[in-house]
């Protein structure tokens, strides 16, 4: 498993063409690889586009976005690390510990 280096705060995948089909990316891969089998989920919001995560080995809060969402299915995944504070003023107090 391909975990998230301490150095990191942002990943985002991009779409490419790939013997003509549009395809995600090696970050795209490893953003799904990442959600499902290795952050943990810890909340969504209302508008059902955006997931809050958790990394197990630094607790550190990731949030799943769609940012190029003039796209077909909202582009491309994104996981930003989010502080807190942050989390809790978009998903509710009660939603991070």
């Amino acid at each position: 498993m391909n975990k998230i280096a301490p150095t990191e705060t942002i990943l985002t995948g991009k779409w490419i063409i790939q013997n003509g089909k549009v395809v995600g990316d090696a970050e795209c891969k490893r953003i799904d690889s990442l959600i499902s089998s290795y952050l943990e989920l810890i909340g969504r919001h209302p508008n059902g586009w955006e997931v809050l995560y958790r990394d197990p080995a630094d607790k550190r809060i990731w949030e799943l976005t769609y940012p190029q969402n003039e796209m077909h299915g909202g582009g491309p995944q994104q996981l930003r690390c989010l502080t807190i504070e942050e989390a809790k003023k978009k998903y509710g107090e009660n939603i991070v510990g």
